[in-house]
């Protein structure tokens, strides 16, 4: 029998500033769709405001060759550590997954910052494999946002 929790880490160096790629994901989520149009269709708040734990906030992906949902609540933000995690609480991901919690922190280096995910979670059942390709999507959002914010970043 398989083991049915995970926990899947990498890091994404990027250009930008820890500072300036958290605050999209703490307070600007919406923005998102304008840096990585192919994979994010849209980021809608339904309950709470931008930022605030305990919000809710529904993401339109296309992920494995599919449009898919996310509904997910902010769980944690540490501003300080430029950390957001948001716990999956509806959509696509609650076929597979009992829990499922992404944590992004943004740590600042001399030039540039390096984008740090951890995705935890709790299969239902041991068929059902490990989210590689959905690290490699966030990894993949990450540098469109870094592009995104690149290109806001040149004088």
């Amino acid at each position: 029998m398989g083991d049915l929790y995970g926990k899947l880490e990498t890091d994404v160096p990027i250009k930008a500033s820890a500072s300036m790629f958290h605050e999209i994901f703490h307070k600007k989520p919406h923005h998102i769709s304008n840096a990585s149009t192919d994979k994010i269709h849209g980021v809608d708040l339904h309950e709470g405001e931008w930022g605030q734990v305990g919000s809710i906030i529904c993401w339109k992906y296309f992920h494995d060759g599919k449009a898919r949902i996310a509904k997910e609540i902010i769980e944690h933000v540490d501003e300080e550590n430029n950390s957001i995690t948001f716990k999956v609480i509806e959509g696509d991901l609650t076929e597979h997954y009992k829990d499922f919690r992404l944590t992004i922190q943004c740590i600042p280096k001399e030039k540039g910052s390096v984008i740090h995910w951890i995705l935890e979670y709790e299969k239902l059942h041991d068929q059902i494999p490990d989210s590689h390709t959905l690290l490699q999507f966030c990894v993949e959002v990450s540098q469109d946002i870094d592009s995104m914010l690149s290109d806001i970043d040149e004088p």
